[in-house]
């Protein structure tokens, strides 16, 4: 009977582990962890999900996937030190929750153009900053 219980409770230990761990690795899949390749990577996304017309096909799928990105490029580097204060990486942040408050607030709405043209402003500032290395 113990020796029943104790395989039982050790295959639930190792399912439990296996689960969290394929948890934790599927969020940054997309993120190289290269700060500087994947702000670009993220930019150029976003840029791309923006500019896309009310009717494209899979527009809805692109903004999952945008989504997605800014979720797992925040939560990987906003506790980084050496990326934290950056003023590249503070401009960005703010460029994020601009999108992201928008797409919470009105969903799959085309984003206006007010928006966009800050967003390419700051998206802009962002490239100048990691070029000069900041």
């Amino acid at each position: 009977m113990f020796i029943q219980s104790f395989w039982a409770r050790l295959v639930a230990l190792v399912l439990v582990a296996a689960i969290a761990l394929t948890g934790c690795a599927a969020g940054t899949a997309t993120l190289s962890g290269d700060y500087r390749q994947d702000t670009l990577t993220v930019i150029a996304d976003l840029t791309e999900v923006m500019s896309l017309p009310t009717d494209a096909e899979n527009k809805s799928e692109l903004e999952a996937h945008a989504r997605q990105e800014m979720n797992d490029y925040a939560a990987l580097y906003r506790r980084d030190n050496r990326v934290a204060g950056l003023r590249s990486f503070t401009t960005m942040q703010t460029a994020i929750n601009g999108l992201a408050g928008f797409y919470g607030s009105y969903g799959s709405r085309p984003v206006p153009e007010k928006l966009k043209k800050r967003l390419a402003q700051e998206f802009q500032d962002v490239q100048l900053s990691l070029k000069r290395g900041f």
